[in-house]
């Protein structure tokens, strides 16, 4: 916000007569101004100069209203063509050097008017009237508007964040074991988030909730959500003093630096403000590390290490780069973007990577007449030390002799061993339809990869496998099992049609399904014993592949079997009565003001301590 003028500043440009007519109401300047002429308000404060000025032209519409240049004048916006609108107030209502009129273009009014319900009904005014009407100067103002209201929005979610956190926290001290410690299925159940978005959501409310500095400049737009979490993440670790250090040093600058940059400048100052802090948030967090897999919005997947030492990532990434290198060079096709990632996926999956040389490898010397592009044949893909194992044509596996590079990234060379459930619809399995299909634990698989699953799946002697037919909406109506390399699937019992022909033509699979529960359960399923059968179990995850709290994407596999009606209240241990829950929301399922029923077979119903309820389906 630009710095207030002193009022004896505020003087009309030269030129422009700026003052008011006179006449003989206005002769005896002692007399009070009448009602309808307001006072102007204080010039120093955009905000109240909007805020009066939309009084005005509310108040004012009936009489104004068949005036021709407000004929689309909507707010304050301008009507179109290239001559600037009248101006609602005469020249010296306010102190023109501010801006044009209340307009979003450089230092004008709403340019810099701070978040709030002000502001936001002018960039509403604008939108609804249309952004091609604007300037390219207005709409970049409306742009910054835009993201001081959504910092604002963010630090009001934040502040009810904290509350609900204060609540619950109070109730647990007060004796309401777990209510705090469940705060975060609360949340995730209310704002449709996973749990670990959840409980990243309340980390950093809890977080920022030490941090008044940033909380305000959040609060007025000064930064933004992004800019906010990496101060809250680089002062985990710090101690109330240390951080309010940390925070007086960075914020002056926050608002005009990137993420990156604020990170960069936020590790510095905590460094120098408590190197041991740091070192013990390096180490904790190393305890923690881990490899990811997920899928990503063009079909493919993606898995990476987190919380590694940097040392070694570092090493490994170069690494990389040098085998791609040593790869292009002796003429694999391919970026080195794209070499990289075969070779990251040959290491992890066993794959030699001479496997990825092509037929006849060029021989690419350097300037020094090293065959290796770092002029060092160590650890080169085509060096022969004497073992079979490192040629091509000696490789082993799915990337074996005349394998493609391209085929290792996908599934046609390679062979799964393990357990592995696919669930599609019975007319994709057959070829009939393009509908996908999915793993449970993974997630979606287009029907070509799900076919093409399939037959790695039926490749390997090793390997269990399932298959799941779901019904068009996408529910599981039957389920079979069976070996690789077996010509029948070991059934289950109960009602059940066979499903033939595999994946691949002219290969012939035959599996013995499962009608699953879809409606009045005959208990054929039933065990007398608390825990399920393994058959049981089987079933129970696949039909609801994922903890049945709302967001949570916890494979079923890894989850409790959990008693919807609890066995000690007469529950049975039945298809009908369970249900996978991970072992946090089975602990949130316990707690005094959380219930769990269900609805119909297949959805279940949450209600939350504060009395909404949330309803899950089938497969999350």
């Amino acid at each position: 916000m630009p710095a207030a003028t002193p009022a004896s500043s505020h003087r009309p440009a030269p030129g422009i007569d700026d003052t008011w007519p006179a006449g003989p109401w206005l002769a005896d300047e002692s007399e009070p101004v009448a009602d309808w002429l307001p006072a102007d308000p204080a010039q120093e404060d955009p905000e109240q100069i909007a805020a009066w000025l939309g009084r005005e032209l509310e108040r004012a519409a009936p009489w104004l209203e068949d005036d021709p240049w407000l004929e689309d004048y909507h707010g304050l916006e301008e009507p179109p063509g290239p001559a600037a609108p009248p101006e609602v107030l005469k020249a010296g209502r306010w102190d023109r050097a501010t801006g044009n009129g209340g307009g979003f273009a450089a230092g004008g009014i709403a340019d810099h008017l701070p978040p709030g319900h002000v502001l936001a009904g002018l960039a509403a005014d604008k939108w609804a009237a249309g952004l091609d009407r604007l300037s390219d100067d207005e709409l970049i103002g409306v742009l910054r508007a835009a993201r001081r209201l959504a910092s604002w929005a963010a630090a009001m979610e934040l502040d009810a964040i904290t509350d609900l956190w204060r609540r619950r926290t109070a109730e647990q001290e007060a004796g309401d074991t777990g209510a705090a410690v469940h705060a975060d299925s609360e949340l995730a159940a209310a704002l449709t988030l996973t749990r670990h978005a959840a409980d990243n959501l309340l980390d950093l409310a809890v977080a920022l909730a030490r941090l008044p500095l940033t909380r305000a400049a959040l609060a007025t737009g000064d930064i933004d959500l992004p800019r906010a979490t990496v101060i809250a993440d680089e002062l985990t670790g710090l101690t109330d003093a240390h951080a309010a250090v940390v925070e007086a040093t960075v914020i002056g600058a926050a608002a005009a630096q990137t993420t990156g940059q604020l990170r960069a400048a936020t590790h510095r100052a905590v460094l120098a403000a408590d190197p041991n802090a740091a070192r013990k948030r390096k180490k904790e967090a190393l305890r923690q590390a881990r490899v990811e897999r997920w899928t990503e919005p063009a079909g493919t997947a993606a898995i990476a290490g987190r919380d590694l030492p940097p040392a070694e990532v570092l090493a490994a990434d170069a690494n990389l780069t040098a085998l791609a290198k040593q790869l292009k060079a002796a003429g694999a096709e391919g970026t080195l973007d794209t070499l990289r990632a075969k070779i990251y996926l040959a290491l992890l999956t066993g794959t030699p990577v001479a496997a990825l040389l092509p037929a006849n490898p060029r021989s690419s010397p350097n300037a020094d007449g090293s065959g290796s592009p770092d002029g060092d044949r160590r650890g080169s893909p085509d060096a022969d030390d004497g073992t079979p194992d490192n040629s091509p044509s000696a490789a082993t596996g799915s990337g074996g002799a005349g394998a493609s590079p391209s085929g290792l990234l996908g599934l046609g060379g390679a062979s799964i061993t393990g357990r592995v459930n696919l669930t599609l619809p019975l007319a994709t399995w057959l070829g009939q339809s393009t509908a996908p299909g999915q793993v449970p634990g993974f997630g979606p698989l287009d029907a070509t990869d799900s076919r093409a699953l399939a037959t790695a799946l039926a490749a390997h002697p090793g390997t269990k496998w399932c298959l799941t037919i779901t019904s068009p909406d996408g529910h599981p109506v039957a389920h079979g099992c069976a070996r690789a390399g077996s010509s029948r699937a070991k059934p289950h019992s109960g009602s059940s049609a066979a499903a033939r022909d595999g994946p691949a033509p002219g290969q012939t699979l035959t599996f013995t399904l499962t009608s699953l529960d879809s409606g009045g359960c005959d208990h054929a399923w039933e065990t007398l014993a608390y825990r399920p059968s393994a058959a049981l179990r089987h079933l129970v995850n696949t039909r609801q592949a994922t903890c049945v709290f709302p967001g949570c994407r916890r494979p079923a596999a890894q989850c409790d079997a959990d008693h919807t009606i609890p066995y000690d209240d007469g529950g049975k241990t039945c298809l009908c009565n369970l249900a996978p829950l991970c072992r946090h929301h089975h602990q949130v399922k316990q707690t005094p003001g959380w219930t769990l029923e269900r609805t119909s077979p297949g959805t279940m119903t949450w209600t939350t301590p504060s009395g909404r309820r949330y309803t899950t389906g089938w497969c999350q």
